[in-house]
């Protein structure tokens, strides 16, 4: 089995697990089931951020130093609020885009087990005239179960979790739609890395990190630098891929690699290493600019004690935030190639070359 057939397995077993912010167990035991075996030491944090230390198998001057690449397991996602009849509603758990939600099929975890449901809205003829060719809002979406009142609320319940139901499809060529793939990608790409680094000598601790919580609180990528202390920190998430009508300095193309952050989060040494090995490696990229916050776990791992050395590595994806996000494959690889590729240069000498200049 080769790469691309690999990563396609991994998704498509994760991106059909719940997983909204804050309610990650189903997607951390399904990753700590993959990672079992190809890391030394896997453990869970209090907070819920999934740890996996592969051991410097290379000698090295004085104590090894350690690298930490961090996924956010954590997906947008919804929650019930309230029971209205035989209808349920509902609000967003992240930036969840409300246009694309009705007539949506969604899954709730229920106490009872999961149930399925349909996000509705009124037919158009039934619509107030401002909604005729406005998106209704999400206050007025609702959920129908085809259950009857009585029924509904003695299963279902203030609190329950609500995910997307569609299933993931491979599509043409090298493309692979679902939902969460934001960012589960990147989940995928580390266990290309780990798989990559059984047969590869490396002197430093590579510490595999699923965070939770990204898209709400960064609580895990702030917590998990401080439990792990690493010498240097890289965040590994999504950036919009340019579309028919998306395009534009923000967007990347999708099958144009790994895409190397640089802005004020950013360490600028670690974005040059990071280039200069995909040149070395010929492996396809592009450089991904933030004026402002990346909106990753690299805003809050770069200051997290007295500061981490940061990098951001980001691959290219098609309608974020929405019940099917689209990915090329062979992106996720050469993510994988990438960091395995900045794992084996790690050396003696490597913090002596992050001097900050901007």
């Amino acid at each position: 089995m080769n790469d691309i057939e690999k990563i396609r397995d991994v998704l498509t077993e994760l991106c059909s697990l719940p997983g909204p912010s804050g309610y990650e167990t189903p997607i951390s035991d399904a990753v700590k089931q993959i990672w079992d075996g190809l890391a030394d030491e896997i453990t869970v944090s209090k907070l819920g951020n999934l740890y996996g230390l592969k051991k410097a198998n290379a000698p090295m001057n004085g104590k090894p130093r350690s690298v930490l690449f961090a996924a956010h397991m954590d997906a947008v996602g919804m929650i019930v609020t309230e029971l209205t009849g035989e209808f349920i509603r509902f609000e967003q758990i992240g930036g969840l885009d409300p246009r694309i939600l009705p007539g949506q099929l969604v899954n709730i975890q229920t106490r009872q087990g999961e149930l399925k449901g349909l996000i509705v809205m009124p037919s158009r003829n039934l619509t107030k005239e401002d909604y005729e060719t406005n998106p209704i809002p999400l206050k007025d979406l609702l959920i129908d179960t085809g259950y009857e009142a009585e029924e509904l609320k003695n299963i279902v319940r203030p609190g329950d979790i609500i995910t997307f139901a569609n299933e993931p499809v491979s599509m043409q060529g090298d493309t692979f739609s679902a939902h969460t793939l934001d960012n589960r990608t990147s989940l995928a790409a580390l266990t290309i890395c780990l798989q990559e680094l059984e047969t590869v000598l490396h002197k430093w601790n590579v510490y595999a990190v699923g965070t939770v919580q990204e898209e709400i609180t960064y609580g895990g990528g702030k917590t998990a630098p401080f439990d792990l202390k690493p010498d240097i920190a890289v965040a590994i998430d999504v950036t919009h891929a340019a579309s028919p009508l998306a395009r534009g300095w923000e967007t990347k193309t999708l099958g144009g690699g790994p895409v190397i952050g640089l802005g004020m989060n950013i360490h600028p040494a670690l974005h040059d290493i990071l280039c200069e090995i995909c040149e070395e490696e010929r492996i396809p990229y592009e450089e991904g600019f933030s004026p402002g916050m990346s909106g990753t776990d690299a805003v809050p791992m770069q200051i997290v004690r007295s500061g981490f050395p940061t990098a951001l590595i980001s691959i290219p994806l098609r309608y974020m935030h929405t019940a099917n996000e689209l990915v090329s494959l062979k992106d996720i690889q050469n993510v994988g190639r990438l960091i395995t590729a900045f794992v084996r240069r790690l050396d003696e000498n490597t913090m002596d070359r992050l001097v900050w200049e901007d």
